[in-house]
C-alpha cells in the first residue's frame, strides 16, 4: 500500500494498518507532520514552528510494516498502479490519496504576488517575519500616512483561520509589540475582510455574531459583505455592494480559500474545479476500487451534504480507508464512511472562543477552555504538548510572546503553490 501525504488523513490511515499484513510506504515532500489548527499562532509569534511540527519518522517509529519516503510526488499512473516520485517509482496494490489542500487565490489579480497564504509551516514563518519587519520599518518612517499603511494588517477571509489570526495578531500588536516599540502609539491596525454577510459561516449565526463583537472590542475592524477585487503592492481594491474603494496596507494575509492539491487533477481522477476528488461513500475513487481519497482532497457526501474540510474528517476518513483495505484483503465488501461530528471550535484571543459541540453552542471562557483541551489532546507527541502549554502559560501570565524572531527579509515573502523548488530530491 502507498499513502501520499503525512497530514491527518494519510498519517491516520498508515498507522491504522500497523497490524495488517501489508507493506506500507508513506510519502511526503516534508519530513514532518504539521498540526495545522495552530499554524496561525506561528504567524502571530505565539508559538515557535517546532512546537506544532513533529518528524514523521519519529511518529511512525516502531511500525515494522511501514517505510517513510521523503520525496515529492510527480505523477500517479492509476492505470498501471504506479506512483512516480523524485526518488523513484513505486508500485501499489492499494493507494490512499491524502495530499491535502493548498491556498487558492480564486484568480484574483495580484493575490499570488502580494498576499501571504497561511497553509504551510513556511507560510507561518514568513508571515511572522513580515509582520515584525513592518514594525521595524515604521520606526524609520516620518510620514504619518505612510506609517499607518505600513502598520495596517489586512486579513482576507472570515473563516476560523482568519478570525483566529485576527484575534492573535491584535493581541500581539497591543501587548508585546506595544512594549517593544513604545514610539508607535496607536497607528497599528488590523482589518478583517469577509465576502459573506457574517463571520464563521460554518457555525450557527449567533456564534459568528459573537466572534464579530469580540474582535471589534479587541480593536479589529471587521468588514462584511466586502469582495476583494485586486491586490497590489501596498493596497487592495475592494467592493461593497455597488461601491468600490481601496485600502492601503503593506500586509495582506490570505485565509479566504483552499483547493485540492493541483497535481491531483492531472492524475486521471475525477477532480472538480476546486481540485477535490469525488469519492464513493466508501471513500473509493469511482472507476478505481483500489484507490481511496481521504481528508481535504476528497469530496465525500453524506446525507446529501459534502463533508467539511476539517482535521476530524481527515482522521476518521484515514482510519476508515484502512478498515476497507483490511476488508478487501479478507475478500469482504467495503462499508460506507459515516462521519462522527465532534464539533467545531474557534478561539478569539484571551479567554474567549466559540464552540459547537453535541448540538450546543458555547461562547466566552467555557468555550476557550474547551478549545485549549481539544487542541492539546490532538497534538502529536509529549514534547509538542509541553512546548505549547509552556508558551501559552508564559503568554497568559506575562502578556509576552516568545517567538518574536525576525528571519532575513529575503525569506519573508509570499510563497504560493508552484513557487517552491521540488522537494525531496
Amino acid at each position: 500500500m502507498v499513502v501520499i501525504g503525512a497530514g491527518f488523513g494519510g498519517l491516520w490511515a498508515a498507522r491504522a494498518l500497523h497490524r495488517a499484513k501489508v507493506d506500507v510506504t508513506l510519502i511526503d515532500r516534508n519530513n514532518f507532520h504539521t498540526f495545522l489548527p495552530l499554524l496561525y499562532q506561528v504567524g502571530a509569534a505565539e508559538l515557535e514552528p517546532f512546537a506544532i511540527a513533529r518528524p514523521v519518522r519519529t511518529i511512525v517509529r516502531g511500525q515494522e510494516n511501514l517505510q517513510f519516503l521523503h520525496a515529492s510526488v510527480r505523477n500517479v499512473d492509476v492505470d498501471r498502479k504506479l506512483v512516480h516520485t523524485a526518488r523513484g517509482v513505486y508500485a501499489y496494490d492499494y493507494l490512499v490519496l491524502a495530499p491535502g489542500t493548498v491556498a487558492w487565490d480564486f484568480a484574483i489579480p495580484g493575490v499570488r504576488e502580494h498576499a501571504f497564504p497561511l497553509k504551510t509551516l513556511e507560510d507561518g514563518i514568513a508571515l511572522r517575519s513580515h509582520v515584525l519587519a513592518r514594525f521595524e520599518a515604521a520606526m524609520h518612517e516620518p510620514d504619518p500616512d505612510r506609517r499607518a499603511a505600513i502598520l495596517r494588517f489586512l486579513i482576507i477571509g472570515g473563516g476560523p483561520t482568519g478570525v483566529e489570526f485576527a484575534g492573535a495578531l491584535s493581541e500581539l500588536i497591543r501587548g508585546p509589540l506595544r512594549k517593544d516599540y513604545p514610539a508607535i502609539r496607536g497607528e497599528a491596525s488590523v482589518v478583517l475582510i469577509e465576502a459573506a454577510d457574517r463571520l464563521l459561516t460554518a457555525l450557527p449565526e449567533p456564534l459568528g455574531a459573537y466572534a464579530r463583537r469580540r474582535l471589534e472590542r479587541m480593536g479589529v475592524e471587521v468588514r462584511l459583505g466586502t469582495l476583494v477585487e485586486r491586490v497590489a503592492a501596498g493596497q487592495i481594491g475592494i467592493r461593497t455592494g455597488e461601491s468600490g474603494s481601496e485600502i492601503a496596507g503593506d500586509t495582506v494575509a490570505w485565509t479566504a480559500g483552499v483547493r485540492g492539491a493541483p497535481e491531483a487533477g492531472s492524475w486521471g481522477l475525477p477532480a472538480g474545479r476546486d481540485g477535490r476528488i469525488e469519492t464513493r461513500p466508501t471513500l473509493q475513487v469511482p472507476g478505481h476500487d483500489e484507490v481511496f481519497a481521504v481528508g481535504d482532497i476528497a469530496r465525500t457526501s453524506e446525507d446529501g451534504e459534502t463533508l467539511p474540510m476539517l482535521a476530524q474528517v481527515a482522521m476518521q476518513g484515514g482510519e476508515h480507508a484502512a478498515v476497507n483495505i483490511g476488508r478487501a484483503l479478507r475478500d469482504e465488501p467495503p462499508i460506507p464512511f459515516h462521519y462522527r461530528d465532534k464539533g467545531l471550535l474557534a478561539v478569539i484571543g484571551r479567554n474567549a472562543a466559540v464552540a459547537r459541540l453535541a448540538g450546543r453552542n458555547f461562547t466566552g471562557f467555557p468555550a476557550w477552555l474547551l478549545w485549549l483541551g481539544v487542541h492539546i489532546v490532538y497534538l502529536i507527541g509529549f514534547r509538542n504538548r509541553f512546548a505549547v502549554l509552556l508558551n501559552w502559560a508564559w503568554d497568559y501570565v506575562f502578556f509576552e510572546r516568545v517567538a518574536r524572531i525576525l528571519i532575513p527579509l529575503r525569506l519573508a515573502t509570499p510563497r504560493w503553490p508552484g513557487d517552491e523548488p521540488d522537494g525531496g530530491g
